[in-house]
């Protein structure tokens, strides 16, 4: 029997201003896996990512959790319900230091003040680089150390699913995959299902278990990684 969505998105159909982006897409996002969600810019993956976790209103469509349909899908309520977003651009504050950075995530994750201290240092313990820079403004910080306090940030409300908007931009390949390895273990470890929107497929598929392709606001192909991975014309279409 296949296990229910823990996420999952049916018919959707959302844009911007009036003009559809998606063209009612079905997705499902397994317990305890990676989802790589590939595809040119313009493919309608931010988009989805966004209508998922109640970013962009949908015209149509519902989101699932648990197989359930939510009334209302708001950032509020899938956060609530164990769902982070890292958004593409890290979208942090670049005037607080990355301690202040934290513990305000922590409070906004709602994680009991007798808890926040544990919970950090939880977090620090997988990616333990934010330490060496707790005190620094995060607007000083690199690309790559950016990425990991917002990494870090999701990572504070224990989450159960993780999504993770185009990670890698302005990062290389190396620092990509430094930033993805304590992920995969921490999603190996606790059973932490994860989407992962990328356009550096080849970097992507290294952690993925499997791999949906976009191309204008549709899903056209379904794959598992090695059958991309493996096949030098498709990673070029994708």
């Amino acid at each position: 029997m296949t296990a229910t969505p823990v996420l999952a998105g049916r018919a959707l159909v959302a844009g911007y201003g009036g003009r559809p982006v998606l063209d009612g897409i079905d997705i499902e996002l397994r317990p305890g896996e990676v989802l790589c969600l590939i595809g040119h810019n313009g493919a309608g993956k931010t988009t989805l990512v966004k209508a998922l976790f109640g970013l962009v209103p949908l015209g149509a469509g519902e989101v699932q959790l648990d197989g359930r349909p939510l009334a209302r899908p708001t950032p509020a309520a899938l956060a609530a319900a164990g769902v982070a977003y890292v958004p593409e651009g890290r979208g942090i504050f670049p005037g607080l230091t990355v301690d202040e950075t934290l513990r305000m995530a922590a409070w906004a994750a709602c994680v009991p003040a007798a808890e926040r201290g544990a919970r950090l240092d939880w977090v620090l313990g997988i990616l333990p680089r934010l330490r060496e820079f707790g005190g620094r403004r995060a607007g000083t910080l690199s690309g790559g150390e950016q990425q990991m306090v917002s990494i870090g940030r999701a990572l504070l409300g224990r989450p159960r699913c993780l999504l993770m908007d185009e990670p890698s931009i302005g990062l290389a390949p190396k620092l990509f995959q430094d930033l993805l390895r304590p992920i995969r273990a921490l999603q190996q470890a606790t059973g932490m299902s994860v989407l992962l929107v990328e356009q550096n497929v080849h970097e992507a598929l290294k952690i993925s278990d499997r791999v949906l392709a976009m191309k204008s606001g549709a899903i056209i192909r379904e794959a598992a990684p090695a059958e991309l991975a493996d096949n030098a014309r498709l990673m070029e279409l994708y």
